[in-house]
């Protein structure tokens, strides 16, 4: 079994006892057994989005999630704002359009976070725009857009306020209820730190009469209503055969962060990131995004020059066994990108720091061995937290 340490935005190393929890036994999706498994998954999901509204599961990825948000809530032709900064606030655009909708971009500079103004104003130009999605944390860029302070630009729209947590739930700031978010999307491979293949998904009242607005859906195995009218069943249910082994997965990892505690995993990610932004920096090298708007739960960093993406990457993997992720789009082969959200903690870092400065230096960029170590040791040293 390959031990790659794996550094990306997901997916993130999975404790052990999540790994067991799928090795139950499968029981029958329609029992009180599973349903009593469910209903707490979401009890659980509903608590980490903080939210008073309930979380369904969907088998598949955050896509499913980002496709059931749109594909319930618009009819041909609607108008839906989207924040477009880098590839998944692009995805968000692309899928509008697959349903029909028309798509009204607000299209952000790679590397920077939207202007909350700005939705403002596209808000005002088109009073009948039906939605506007955003992406937290774009894992592309490396940024974290201010959805609190969007949150509030919407409150005095009647557009409904749909956001991707995909890569941020569990890791950063997120609050469903205290935002005035409507839909709220995420899945369960990054910050969560369960396998891939779930995604969840929690609606606002609001949210919900539109869904109801729509006669006619034009998804069916995304289709809400199903959904909510299975999990109101007794024993609640998914409207189709779930992963049932993945829910498990999901239960036990939730349970993890209901252990830790939401704040304090939240200050575990904040600090991954210091340490991660400070060792990059000891090391000579470029942040991609302006500090103040760096993400949480991963770091994108300028490729030095004289190095490339491949040679960078292929000696982490194949010499020092540490998975980091390359540029998507554009940004192929400017930046590498350091995930550090899950079970991250400052061993991990510590391993994936010091393979990186040996790599630089056989590849011929300047380092001073063991600064950046350091710093990612400084960051955690008790006098500096």
């Amino acid at each position: 079994m390959d031990e790659t340490l794996l550094m990306i935005p997901g997916p993130t190393r999975v404790a052990q006892r999540v790994l067991k929890a799928m090795s139950e036994n499968i029981v029958n999706h329609r029992s009180a057994l599973f349903g009593k498994i469910l209903s707490e998954t979401s009890e659980m999901m509903s608590d980490v989005f903080r939210t008073n509204n309930k979380s369904y599961l969907l088998t598949g990825s955050g896509t499913a999630a980002m496709e059931a948000a749109i594909a319930n809530i618009i009819e041909p032709g609607d108008k839906v704002l989207n924040v477009v900064g880098g590839k998944f606030g692009q995805r968000f655009s692309q899928i509008v359009e697959a349903f029909g909708g028309e798509s009204i971009r607000i299209d952000v500079e790679w590397g920077k976070a939207v202007n909350p103004d700005e939705i403002g104003y596209a808000l005002e130009e088109n009073d009948d725009i039906k939605a506007v999605t955003v992406v937290h944390n774009e894992t592309s860029t490396g940024v974290a857009n201010p959805i609190k302070e969007i949150g509030k630009i919407m409150s005095d729209y009647d557009a409904l306020y749909v956001v991707d947590t995909v890569s941020s739930l569990g890791g950063d700031e997120v609050d469903v209820d205290g935002y005035g978010i409507d839909i709220c999307v995420t899945g369960s491979q990054k910050c969560l730190a369960a396998p891939p293949g779930m995604a969840a998904i929690t609606l606002s009242d609001d949210a919900w009469s539109a869904v109801e607005g729509v006669s006619n859906p034009r998804t069916y195995y995304l289709n809400l209503k199903k959904y909510r009218k299975s999990g109101d069943a007794e024993p609640p249910e998914t409207p189709y055969t779930p992963a049932v082994s993945l829910i498990y997965a999901m239960h036990e990892a939730l349970k993890v962060i209901m252990e830790e505690g939401l704040n304090n995993r939240i200050k575990r990610h904040k600090l991954a990131a210091e340490a991660t932004r400070n060792a990059i920096k000891a090391l000579g090298l470029e942040l991609f995004p302006d500090e103040s708007v760096s993400s949480t739960t991963v770091t994108a960093v300028r490729l030095p020059e004289g190095v490339t993406d491949g040679e960078l990457r292929d000696t982490m993997r194949n010499k020092y066994h540490v998975e980091l992720a390359g540029g998507q789009d554009h940004l192929k082969g400017k930046i590498f990108r350091i995930g550090h959200m899950g079970n991250i903690t400052h061993r991990e870092l510590i391993t994936t720091i010091s393979g990186l400065e040996m790599t630089l230096r056989e590849l011929g960029f300047e380092v001073e061995m063991g600064e950046a170590v350091a710093a990612v040791a400084d960051t955690y040293l008790p006098e500096n937290l």
